[in-house]
């Protein structure tokens, strides 16, 4: 507990004791209010208005209080790549989904509740609407000027987008907000910035969620400035209260709990899990744990998370670009840190001639690349798993590398933590790949117990008697070399970028010696397929179709596959998250299946891996890269159609 030292702050922020809340007398009320509570296993709500709405705080809030509640949470946080667009534009609309339920893979499909800020907001979203969905919009907000930033070409904007069989709600949400905070000493600006705070009472009233949870949080978030708490809880309860006592004739919902293991929970997203996936590394290695980094997105929140954890001994900098912000990791790896950089695709195309150093090198480093839309600049905030090709061979030469592969917000802890304990007792560069949505996107996750996690011995001087050392010399076992700080006595050596003698590590031209050399750094890459876990399979050996997937498509994977075996289809699933070397059963794995088909983020670069690495495969092929996540219904058809070829 001692290597998370803000839990005891998510306690006292964010927990709230469950037994002072009948819930049971709450929907009895609700009940006699003569609303129709509909019994759901799983629901979406989405959040959508101006970037500056505070549609993401609106709905980290419900997040957590669902949470705390006893849902299963996933959540998609898409805003524009604009750091403000034109506000009531469609390139500004900003929006936060929540899946929620009993059991949850992912972040969900079509809505089933739509909080639409603004008509711009309204038209992003209608696309992405159940045909029973429940629509809830200021009506302050769709004004004639309004509807013209949106391109509506009709005063009419529900029958324009075909909205015929959802429930629409109005609601003057604006109006109301300021009427609520009359006579408070706020600007208008300030005050109409609350308008979110309302939306999120009118949201609770419909989910049977009682609001002392969402006022403690609200009162911690804001707790330097009285006055936002005290303007943001009276709207919050006005919203509430709206929704109580106006007879709207809207269905409310009761969603099924879960049952989950006592512990203590936070709600992380993948950045935020990566962060505490390395601070473990370094505590459980005994190695201080560096950080060069410089901001992009999707990754910035890996170096914001750690530069808070100073009394561990973390030392996180930015430096001025991405080359030096890989540069000065190396160096703390010569120096024996537990190094890491973080970046996103473009960034990861530039430390491609420093990576290959620390290929030639033979240190450990752990390269955290968040995927995002490309090529070059691309699109900053919406999610791909395009860098796959570049992970496995951007670089000069024969340079082998450990490509691993984070398949949820949770995961990406342990494969964090797997990427530092490969890089430290193997003594190479890892990189791990995440993505825009699954490093946003947060679930609720268990403070883990580190002693249930695999030890991390770093390979170094310390395993060999001191007489013995040399810069160049190998476990004979997995071909790594062994690892010895920059100045530490009696252990002096040159190592560098420049090709090695085999046998003394001085510089060498030997073409024979360089054959070996090429030969060695792959041979130690294929050597760590024996320390890792084996390919999982999910589902029975007798299925008619095997899906393969890598990365964050795990969640709409493994629910496509349990839909599809509920309807009497006979489908597996196998997901990679260590790709290069990949488990040693993956041939026995994939070979046992007559229809596999690779599901990714690209055109289709897994796929190619895997036929090169595997002769004989029958692979057919899913591929779709449209800045978004997969949805469900779609890989269901897809699969079907290749059932019944």
């Amino acid at each position: 507990m001692a290597f998370f030292p803000k839990i005891s702050l998510f306690i006292h922020e964010y927990f709230f004791p469950l037994s002072k809340i009948n819930i049971l007398s709450l929907y009895i009320e609700r009940m006699q209010n003569t609303v129709e509570i509909k019994e759901v296993k799983d629901i979406v709500i989405r959040f959508s208005g101006d970037s500056g709405d505070g549609m993401q705080l609106t709905g980290t809030i419900f997040s957590n209080l669902s949470a705390i509640f006893g849902n299963q949470i996933s959540t998609f946080p898409d805003y524009p790549a604009e750091i403000r667009a034109p506000q009531g534009t469609l390139s500004g609309v900003s929006g936060f989904q929540v899946h929620l339920g009993n059991q949850i893979y992912n972040s969900g499909d079509k809505s089933d509740v739509l909080v639409a800020m603004n008509p711009a907001a309204l038209k992003v979203n209608a696309q992405h609407l159940k045909q029973d969905s429940v629509i809830i919009v200021d009506a302050d907000s769709f004004e004639k000027r309004d509807m013209e930033k949106a391109l509506f070409a009709t005063e009419s904007p529900f029958t324009e987008l075909g909205l015929t069989t959802q429930q629409i709600i109005t609601v003057p949400i604006t109006s109301l907000t300021k009427s609520s905070l009359e006579g408070m000493e706020l600007d208008m600006k300030s005050r109409i910035r609350c308008k979110n705070m309302f939306a999120l009472g009118l949201v609770c009233w419909l989910f049977n969620r009682p609001l002392d949870v969402a006022n403690h949080m609200l009162s911690a978030k804001f707790a330097k400035k009285p006055i936002l708490v005290e303007a943001n809880l009276k709207v919050l309860a006005d919203g509430y209260n709206y929704g109580h006592n106006t007879d709207m004739s809207i269905t409310s919902y009761r969603v099924e709990t879960v049952n989950v293991d006592k512990g203590y929970y936070l709600d992380v997203n993948g950045n935020t899990a990566t962060a505490y996936g390395l601070i473990a590394a370094s505590e459980n290695s005994g190695r201080p744990l560096f950080l060069g980094s410089y901001p992009i997105t999707p990754a910035t929140d890996i170096l914001h998370e750690l530069v808070k954890f100073k009394q561990l001994g973390v030392k996180a900098i930015q430096a001025e670009d991405e080359i030096a912000g890989v540069c000065t990791a190396i160096g703390a790896s010569f120096t024996g840190s537990l190094a890491a950089t973080s970046t996103s695709g473009p960034g990861l195309a530039l430390k491609s001639e420093a990576i290959g150093l620390a290929v030639m090198a033979e240190l450990p480093l752990v390269v955290i690349d968040v995927q995002r839309g490309g090529p070059s600049t691309g699109l900053p905030t919406k999610t791909e798993q395009t860098d796959l090709r570049q992970a496995l061979y951007g670089r000069n030469g024969e340079s082998p590398i450990v490509v691993m592969a984070a398949a949820t917000p949770t995961d990406c802890f342990d494969m964090a933590y797997w990427a530092s304990k490969v890089a430290l007792e193997h003594i190479t560069p890892v990189i791990l790949l995440t993505d825009g949505y699954i490093a946003n996107g947060a679930s609720a996750w268990r403070i883990p117990d580190l002693e249930k996690y695999p030890s991390i011995v770093p390979h170094d001087q310390s395993l060999i008697p001191e007489n013995e050392w040399r810069s160049a010399l190998r476990d004979d076992e997995n071909y790594a070399r062994y690892w010895a700080a920059a100045g530490l006595e009696g252990y002096t050596h040159r190592i560098g970028g420049l090709e090695k003698d085999y046998n003394t590590g001085a510089i060498s031209t030997d073409t024979a010696n360089h054959q070996k050399m090429v030969d060695t750094r792959q041979a130690k890459i294929d050597k760590i397929a024996d320390s890792i876990p084996p390919l999982e399979l999910i589902g029975g050996e007798d299925a008619d179709l095997l899906i393969v997937g890598w990365g964050g498509t795990y969640g709409h994977l493994r629910e496509a596959m349990e839909k599809m075996n509920e309807n009497g289809q006979k489908v597996a699933l196998a997901h990679f998250r260590f790709i290069n070397p990949l488990p040693k059963n993956t041939e026995d794995v994939l070979k046992k299946f007559k229809n596999i088909i690779v599901a990714e983020q690209n055109n289709g670069q897994f796929a190619g891996f895997l036929t090169e690495k595997i002769s004989g495969l029958n692979l057919s092929r899913y591929n779709k890269v449209e800045g978004q996540p997969f949805s469900v219904s779609d890989l269901i058809d897809s699969f079907t159609n290749k059932l019944e070829e």
